[in-house]
């Protein structure tokens, strides 16, 4: 057995530096370039990433989603409107991202403001995934509580009997997507000695983005 206690558990990194002359001006296409790295590196699930939400009180929530699209004003994710985050986005619709690239030494974090995206272009989204995802949205009361394991097995029965002869499910009254427009992006590049390189992106009252370095 390991003698090594959790203090003992470190990393030196080195795969790279970041400066603010050579980042984008616009921190979504910062991200963009930088998750085309990750792909190209052949990160193991890129867009995996945590969501944060809280309730109006501010008790706040985590778990991890998969990012489904990068627009122009905003990073979009699908889940189920009966969720616990859902619920949580109802009563207080501002959330936060962070993204994990472990094998590249980067980290980046992006807080703003949530809303639904259209129902039209959640559609779209749906009819693109296989079908027993479709069949999984329906099947499942996310967040609730359930009996065992055995109800959900009943309920995907129930659903691919009800539409055994479509190839297509219609998408979910209770289903769609999210899109987090950011008011702040952090990006972050491990370096040695844990002076790491942080360089943030806030965007101003005139609806602009200043850059900044902060310290590690």
């Amino acid at each position: 057995m390991s003698n090594l206690t959790y203090g003992d558990l470190r990393q030196d990194y080195r795969a790279g530096f970041l400066e603010i002359d050579s980042v984008d001006k616009n921190p979504i296409q910062q991200f963009t370039n930088w998750f085309d790295e990750a792909i190209a590196n052949k990160i193991m699930e890129p867009n995996a990433m945590s969501l944060a939400t809280a309730t109006k009180e501010g008790k706040p929530s985590c778990r991890i989603l998969l990012l489904k699209d990068i627009m122009p004003d905003g990073f979009v994710f699908y889940t189920n409107y009966e969720s616990r985050k859902g619920k949580e986005l109802d009563e207080n619709p501002i959330g936060a991202m962070t993204f994990l690239w472990l094998q590249m030494e980067r980290q980046v974090r992006i807080e703003g403001k949530i809303e639904k995206v259209s129902r039209a272009d959640a559609e779209i989204y749906f009819k693109s995934r296989p079908r027993g995802s479709q069949v999984g949205a329906w099947s499942s009361p996310q967040s609730q509580k359930i009996e065992d394991r055995n109800f959900l097995e009943n309920k995907v029965s129930e659903i691919e009997l009800q539409y055994s002869g479509s190839e297509n499910l219609p998408m979910p009254s209770f289903w769609g997507g999210y899109i987090l427009k950011p008011i702040y992006i952090e990006f972050w590049q491990g370096r040695s000695s844990r002076l790491h390189d942080r360089i943030c992106y806030e965007l101003n009252q005139k609806n602009e983005w200043d850059i900044f370095r902060i310290a590690p």
